[in-house]
């Protein structure tokens, strides 16, 4: 399948699992939770207050993101040893699809939260090998094009899937009479599964991995050579270690607006279906300012692009002051599109060009803890502000800092020496 003029069969390919597994991502930051916490609510037997369920949900978030930074390094630096990659990336990608269809069919709250952790998890680790697979399908060259078009087309694409469960999900019972709530929710989840797993053929059936470490795989070995890396990094690989910094600080500031977003719509009155409908604006602003920036790759420098991006955030945050209406949201929600994935693809491919190919899954890896971070300092900043009686502005606009301080790190990452750079 060829999806875009000029990039090889395995670049296609890769692009591809973006266009898969974002209908995922599309699925969890909307209509997973309203599931959920249709199943969870209520006076029934097992079922718990509104409070409560926020609770268990965020609880769950915790552990995937807990999971995920345990697992990422590990499972990276694993998935570098020759001919594994493919292997650990199939299976994630399989027990992702087969968890996620499960996960619709669960009629309890407690097993619903159960097999989405699981879900979550394995599709966070198909996430960590996909990264590291950048350096096996394209060019240093050609890297940040690849990676924008990755972002774009996940944008765009994650829409399809996700349209047909929120036409289920939104006329329900209307739907012939025949649809109930429940069906919605398995239609929603299997829709999203057999999407995630068709677009993923291609890359799975192309991919073949260039960059390797020789010799067996042995698990005591792999976690000193983690801690190894760490101490390098931490020690000797400045670029590495500023560019991680900085990374954490903005994207950080990143998530925590996409988190927001919601929030911000629900103060000004929107109903949830009204805020579905600005997510998926978003989404397809986001395919096209992607499409803008993997333009702008191929003449202007990547630090320099990310720094653009990053400027364009501190625009955002600081438009949040004068946020009131409807309109004001809008023009927010297209502010944040135009930078949303270019700042996220050209973050990846440049880490990919400052990393030793050969153990690029134990980078992404650790690279993947710094980005499940995003948003934690952030959302501890938005609950201060609430909790002081402050207003959802003045909370996002207090992000800028964030930004301010990421732009000045990856302005030292790029001035400074790498032992990795070849």
């Amino acid at each position: 399948m060829k999806l875009i003029k000029g990039l090889t069969p395995e670049e296609n390919s890769w692009v591809l699992y973006d266009v898969g597994n974002s209908a995922f991502t599309m699925l969890a930051c909307s209509l997973i939770p309203i599931w959920f916490k249709s199943l969870a609510i209520g006076n029934g037997p097992g079922q718990i207050s509104s409070d409560t369920a926020t609770g268990m949900w965020a609880l769950a978030i915790a552990i995937v993101t807990v999971a995920v930074a345990l697992l990422g390094p590990f499972v990276g630096a694993i998935a570098d040893h020759k001919g594994t990659r493919k292997i650990i990336f199939t299976t994630s990608v399989a027990g992702g699809c087969t968890l996620c269809i499960l996960t619709g069919f669960s009629t309890g709250w407690i097993i619903f939260l159960v097999l989405f952790i699981l879900a979550k998890i394995f599709y966070q680790a198909s996430l960590t090998v996909y990264d590291s697979m950048l350096v096996d399908v394209t060019s240093e060259e050609r890297a940040d094009q690849v990676s924008s078009y990755g972002y774009a087309w996940g944008y765009i694409g994650s829409c399809i899937p996700f349209l047909v469960a929120l036409i289920f999900y939104v006329l329900g019972p209307d739907m012939l009479g025949v649809v109930s709530g429940s069906v919605s929710k398995i239609v929603g989840f299997s829709v999203t599964a057999i999407w995630w797993f068709l677009v993923t053929i291609p890359l799975i059936r192309n991919y073949k991995q260039k960059n390797y470490v020789e010799g067996r795989i042995k698990v005591g070995a792999t976690f000193k050579k983690i801690f190894a890396t760490l101490k390098e990094i931490a020690t000797k690989d400045r670029k590495v270690l500023l560019f991680l910094v900085a990374f954490f600080l903005y994207i950080d500031g990143v998530g925590t607006i996409i988190d927001n977003c919601i929030n911000i719509g629900t103060d000004l009155g929107l109903n949830t279906v009204g805020q579905v409908v600005f997510l998926l604006a978003t989404q397809v602003v986001a395919f096209g300012g992607s499409l803008v920036f993997a333009r702008l790759s191929t003449k202007y420098d990547t630090v320099t692009l990310i720094k653009v991006c990053i400027v364009g955030y501190t625009a955002v945050c600081l438009y949040a002051l004068f946020i009131h209406t409807i309109i004001d949201f809008g023009i927010l929600a297209f502010m944040v599109g135009c930078f949303q994935g270019s700042i996220q693809s050209l973050s990846r491919s440049y880490y990919s060009k400052i990393i030793p190919s050969e153990n690029s899954g134990e980078y992404f890896g650790l690279y993947d803890i710094f980005a499940k971070g995003a948003s934690f300092l952030g959302s501890v900043v938005i609950a201060a502000v609430k909790f002081l009686g402050g207003t959802i502005n003045i909370a996002v606009a207090l992000l800028a800092i964030f930004f301010v301080l990421g732009f000045i790190f990856i302005h030292l990452a790029n001035k400074a020496p790498s032992i990795s750079e070849g």
